[in-house]
C-alpha cells in the first residue's frame, strides 16, 4: 500500500499539509544552490574557527549564489542563450586600466568592449561604459 508513496514527518506544530509539502520541495532548490556554489562558482571548503569569519564566509557564499541566480534569470529572460559561466567568460576580458607615462596626467578607462560583451551587458541590464571611458588601444 505504501509502495511509491513518500511519507513526510515534521515536528513543527500548526503547519498545514500543503505547507509541509512546499517546505519539503524547497529543499531541492537549496540543494541545487549548494551544487552551484561547489561546482559553478567554485567555492571550495574553507576552515574557520572564529564565529565572525564563519558568518562572513557564509554571507559571501550567499551573495555569490544570489548574483548567479540573478544572472541566470536575466540571461534567460533576454534569450541570450548563455549560462552565467559563459557570460562571465566574456566579461572577464574587460579590464580597468590606469596608465601614466613620464609623469604625465594618468589616463584611466576600461578596455574596448566588443559586440559579444556588449550583448551580455545588455542581457544582464548592466550599463555599458561610455565610449569616452574605453581605451581603444587595449
Amino acid at each position: 500500500m505504501m509502495d511509491g508513496k513518500l511519507l513526510l514527518v515534521t515536528n513543527v506544530q500548526g503547519l498545514k499539509p500543503a505547507d509541509i509539502v512546499t517546505r519539503y520541495k524547497s529543499l531541492a532548490d537549496i540543494e541545487r544552490g549548494f551544487k552551484v556554489l561547489k561546482s559553478e562558482i567554485e567555492i571550495g571548503p574553507v576552515y574557520h574557527r572564529l564565529p565572525e569569519r564563519i558568518k562572513a564566509h557564509a554571507s559571501i557564499c550567499f551573495m555569490a549564489l544570489i548574483l548567479h541566480r540573478v544572472m541566470r534569470t536575466r540571461l534567460r529572460a533576454a534569450n541570450a542563450g548563455l549560462t552565467p559561466e559563459r557570460a562571465l567568460e566574456q566579461l572577464r576580458r574587460i579590464q580597468h586600466h590606469r596608465i601614466q607615462l613620464n609623469g604625465a596626467t594618468p589616463v584611466t578607462g576600461v578596455s574596448s568592449i566588443n559586440d559579444q560583451q556588449s550583448e551580455v551587458l545588455n542581457a544582464l541590464r548592466v550599463k555599458k561604459p561610455d565610449v569616452s571611458q574605453q581605451l581603444t588601444l587595449l
